[in-house]
């Protein structure tokens, strides 16, 4: 296993480059998009001696995800914070509380009915 070489693959991986977009200016107004980046990585090694194959392996892997975060925007010497909003997330996550809340109504509404 090439561990420098992994270690170089990350290290490339986890740039500033990676969350900071290139500034684009036009009209006066300069834009700089913003990522989220998270990343995680692990490694493993084992030998197993005696028996009838004694064997040994390692192994290692790494993985990184990003999303747009929202972007900066600079106009007439003003920095000002422009979040992305992930609309599906809040429709979703609203979904979610609507079917929790009719299933505890629901739980509630049961034992009354079967009283009477």
């Amino acid at each position: 296993m090439d561990v420098i070489g992994m270690i170089d693959k990350v290290r490339d991986s986890a740039t500033v480059t990676r969350v900071f977009g290139e500034p684009i200016t036009q009209d006066g107004v300069t834009v700089i998009p913003v990522a989220r980046v998270i990343g995680g990585g692990g490694g493993g090694d084992g030998r197993q001696e005696g028996g009838e194959n004694p064997s040994e392996g390692s192994g290692a892997g790494f993985g990184a995800g990003a999303g747009g975060a929202g972007v900066f925007v600079i106009r007439d010497g003003e920095v000002r914070w422009q979040p992305a909003i992930d609309y599906n997330k809040i429709i979703i996550g609203g979904q979610i509380v609507a079917v929790v809340a009719l299933l505890t109504l629901r739980a509630f509404a049961r034992p009354r009915s079967r009283r009477r």
